[in-house]
């Protein structure tokens, strides 16, 4: 099973991830952070930081920025990207998440989002349209700094082992 994580860079899909790698670590399960990449609209791409306000759009470029932000939050999350066509309306984006994370048999979505599972999300909504899924439970995150962050990037793959003050008889 996999952990999923649709990831666009923004700081709440960054604190999905990490939420999604300590679980990852307490399950022992694979997360994959997925982008999805409207090819050629560079509007898009500077509307979530992928490049700059005078940068040409370089799928390659902007796949590598996704990819390295990944590793440095989660060095053992998998990470992959979807091209759609350059003027794909959200839908697309959320179908085609969506449909990667039934392909890799996901356990869990974390999804980080401000408007995803309210009662009512925005016409639209990526978030909202992943979290509507009922192929795989759902975690939406919402705060965009959790505390851990900064530990997660520093700390060793391996916890600490468990005492052994406490021995069940």
């Amino acid at each position: 099973m996999t952990l999923f994580v649709p990831f666009d860079g923004s700081e709440l899909a960054e604190a999905a991830l990490v939420r999604a790698t300590e679980f990852g670590t307490v399950f022992d399960e694979d997360v994959l952070a997925v982008s999805v990449i409207p090819e050629g609209n560079a509007d898009y791409a500077r509307e979530r930081g992928w490049i700059g306000a005078d940068d040409a759009f370089d799928r390659e470029a902007i796949t590598a920025r996704l990819h390295e932000q990944v590793t440095d939050l989660s060095p053992s999350a998998d990470f992959g990207h979807e091209i759609v066509d350059r003027y794909a309306p959200a839908g697309t984006v959320a179908n085609r998440l969506r449909d990667t994370a039934r392909k890799e048999a996901t356990s869990m979505a974390f999804i980080g989002s401000e408007n995803a599972g309210h009662v009512v999300t925005t016409f639209g909504s990526v978030g909202g349209s992943v979290a509507a899924d009922d192929a795989y439970d759902v975690v939406i995150v919402r705060q965009r700094r959790p505390a851990k962050i900064a530990k997660l990037r520093n700390s060793s793959p391996h916890r600490s082992p468990k005492s052994d003050f406490y021995r069940p008889r």
